[in-house]
Order: C-alpha cells, then sequence, then structure tokens
C-alpha cells in the first residue's frame, strides 16, 4: 500500500508540514486561543516568534520535539509528583531499541496519556515517539484537527453505521500496520472506545480483532506483526474524577444524557491543567511472546483469551498509591490496608475528595452517590491487582 491510500485518516507528512504550520497560525480561532496564553503579545510579534521557533522542524517528530516536549515537560513539572517510566520488559533484547512496538494502553486522560509516552520514549532514548489514534469527535475546531495532524495523531471516526464502521476498521487497521511496518512508527492506542470512567479497565475484544485486520496470515501473525506492548498508565489523582462522577450521575438521573463537544473541551483541559500526583506507566511483557500459548483456540475465543490476558498484564503493572489502599478501605468499612498510609494521608485523602465533590455543579446533586463513585474510581485499580473483579466485566 501507498501512504496516499490513507489520506483521509493519517497525520502529516514532511513535505506538507510547513504549509500546515502557515495554515495553524493564519487560522482565526488558533491566533484568538494563542492571544489567550500570551495577551501582552501583539499577533504579528507571536506569529513571528512561532515562525522563528519552526525554523529547522522538517517531520512531525521534530515538531514534537521543538514544541510539544517543552509544553509537556513543563506540564509533569506543574502539575504532577513526577511521571517515571518502567521499560524492564523491553529491554531483556538490547536491539529492542531498534524495534518498533504498539502500545496498548489502559486510558486515563484524552490528551496526555500519549504526550506523556512521548516525553518517556524521548527521555530514554528511543529512536522516535508514537503516532496515536483520536477520535474525530474531538477535532470539534480546524486548527485542532491541524495541529493533532502535525502532532503525529491519525483519525478515528465515530458515530458511523455498521456497514461505514466495518470500513473504517479495515482502513484504520491497514494503516496501524503500514506505520509500524513501513513508516517504521510506534503506535500508541487505547484498550477500549472511551476512558474507563470507573477506573475499571478491560480490553475490548473488537478493539484487538480491528488491529488484526490489517496485517497478512492468522490473526496471531497479524498481531505479531505489530508487536503489541501491554501499557499500564498509574494517575495517583485523576483530575476529572469529579467530571466522571458527576456524568454517572447524570446519566443515572437521565439514561439519555449525553456529553457535548463542550464538555470534551472541559475534560481535555481539566485533565491537562489538574494535579495528577505521582504518575507511572509500566510496559507489559510483549505480547509476541505470548501469544503462540493461545493458539488452536475457535476465532471469538482466540480473542476473549488475549483480552484477558492483556488486562492481567495491565492490572499486574499498576503503581498503587495511598490513595487507591484508602478507597477501597472506605468502600469496605475496614482497615485491611490501614499499613499502605498513614493517617494523615487518609486526611489528605478525604479533604481531595470533598473538595472534588464539591466542584460538581449539579442543582440536585447527590453527594452520598458521587463519594460512592470516586471512591470505586480510587479502588478498581488495587481491585484488579488483587484479581478480586473478573476481568471479563465490563465496565
Amino acid at each position: 500500500m501507498d501512504i496516499r491510500d490513507f489520506d483521509e485518516i493519517r497525520p502529516y507528512e514532511l513535505e506538507e508540514m510547513e504549509q500546515a504550520f502557515n495554515d495553524l497560525l493564519n487560522d482565526r480561532q488558533f491566533s484568538t486561543m494563542l492571544k489567550g496564553l500570551a495577551p501582552w503579545l501583539p499577533k504579528t510579534v507571536r506569529n513571528s516568534l512561532l515562525r522563528l521557533a519552526f525554523r529547522g522542524v522538517k517531520t512531525p517528530l521534530d515538531f514534537q520535539k521543538r514544541f510539544m516536549k517543552p509544553i509537556v515537560k513543563y506540564i509533569i513539572w506543574k502539575y504532577t509528583n513526577g511521571c517515571t517510566f518502567n521499560d524492564a520488559s523491553l529491554a531483556t533484547n538490547p536491539s529492542n531499541h531498534a524495534l518498533r512496538y504498539t502500545f496498548l494502553s489502559n486510558h486515563r486522560d484524552i490528551v496526555l496519556d500519549s504526550a506523556l509516552l512521548d516525553v518517556m520514549l524521548v527521555d530514554n532514548h528511543y529512536p522516535t515517539t508514537v503516532e496515536i489514534g483520536i477520535g474525530d469527535n474531538l477535532l470539534i475546531y480546524p486548527w485542532i484537527k491541524r495541529l493533532v495532524r502535525m502532532n503525529k495523531a491519525f483519525t478515528v471516526k465515530r458515530g458511523l453505521s455498521a456497514h461505514e464502521m466495518i470500513r473504517s476498521s479495515q482502513l484504520m487497521s491497514s494503516y496501524i500496520h503500514f506505520a509500524v511496518t513501513t513508516k517504521h512508527e510506534n503506535i500508541w492506542i487505547a484498550q477500549r472506545e472511551g476512558r474507563a470512567k470507573d477506573s475499571s479497565d478491560h480490553t475490548q475484544d473488537a478493539v484487538l480483532k480491528m488491529l488484526a485486520m490489517g496485517g497478512e496470515g492468522s490473526a496471531i501473525d497479524s498481531l505479531k506483526e505489530l508487536n503489541i506492548v501491554p501499557l499500564t498508565i498509574s494517575y495517583e489523582f485523576d483530575p476529572c474524577d469529579f467530571l466522571k462522577a458527576k456524568e454517572f450521575q447524570q446519566k443515572r438521573d437521565n439514561p439519555n444524557h449525553k456529553k457535548s463537544k463542550q464538555d470534551d473541551l472541559v475534560n481535555m483541559r481539566t485533565g491537562i491543567f489538574g494535579y495528577k500526583g505521582r504518575v507511572h506507566y509500566h510496559c507489559g511483557t510483549p505480547v509476541n511472546e505470548w501469544i503462540d500459548e493461545l493458539a488452536g483456540l475457535p476465532h471469538n475465543e482466540f480473542f476473549a483469551a488475549l483480552s484477558r490476558r492483556i488486562d492481567q498484564e495491565i492490572y499486574e503493572g499498576y503503581r498503587l498509591y495511598p490513595s487507591n489502599y484508602i478507597a477501597y478501605d472506605e468502600l469496605n468499612g475496614t482497615t485491611d490496608y490501614a499499613a499502605n498510609f498513614t493517617a494523615n494521608d487518609k486526611k489528605q485523602f478525604d479533604e481531595y475528595i470533598d473538595g472534588q465533590i464539591a466542584k460538581v455543579d449539579l442543582p440536585d446533586k447527590d453527594e452520598t452517590f458521587l463519594r460512592e463513585r470516586l471512591l470505586t474510581m480510587y479502588a478498581n485499580p488495587l481491585r484488579h491487582h488483587l484479581g478480586l473483579i473478573d476481568s471479563t466485566f465490563a465496565s
């Protein structure tokens, strides 16, 4: 296949970057956004500084290193207590840094899951970052679509009919295989469509079936081509937790409730600029090292077993914090895990939960329900780590 076969979904190529950058600077809405960040600078000065900074940028990777890495580093410094990366499972072979991977991860933040991974990969001397799938429901302005395509994003189409979904899945799968094998790019993709709002992380069989569509040979051969790595993302605090709890109540009170585009923007902004505490990325055992154990299973059983095994890799990789143990004990009315936190940890966590509930702006706020939802979000990683939730449960 040729790169032109993927024009409707792919990121920009190197020869398109300069024109995309100029179009971005000429976009009125983008200029308005920049003005909000630096209102004291005239537009001509802002654009001149950006054009100066863009000199020497030829590829999307150059763009990430020049523009996005400093921004993400600032976010880590300002809004976390540090971000750590355990890639020991990839370091057993000295030549592994030359490989390309498809990182299949649980999903905590719309923007930062892949952005933080990019920084971890660059800081740990991997040759490139990741291309990411981003839903077209988030690309609500032309400048956002342009910016993410400059930032190595390909488009995941949402809201399609069954027939359109099959075609879209085939195209996306073919592109992912093309990106890994021909472009020599890494991929990041979430284990499911959308975030698990209660932090009960489960790989959707449909995601794995989509990934297998685009390769050659059997499902195992096709998936091996992608060199899939289960990746666990652990946040000490989820800045969007109160928004997720709010949505739980809204859907409880009105089963037909749907998030608006403005809600998505609020979630993105809150996720980026909210406090996250400690953040940890953990690479599980690459799928290629054990997938042959599943050979011979019928089609649907194979993908169900593969999902469960990937889930287990993700659960074993959780970095557990005092917040997880406290939430579990409070939900269950026990002190089983009191050895894992101090009295001060508990006091600070309880104050945090109270503060998050106070942020929920509903006229009929059900504080008891919201507290239970928030505690469940923090308890579920521990429950999964301990094997207390069946991995076939669909959250």
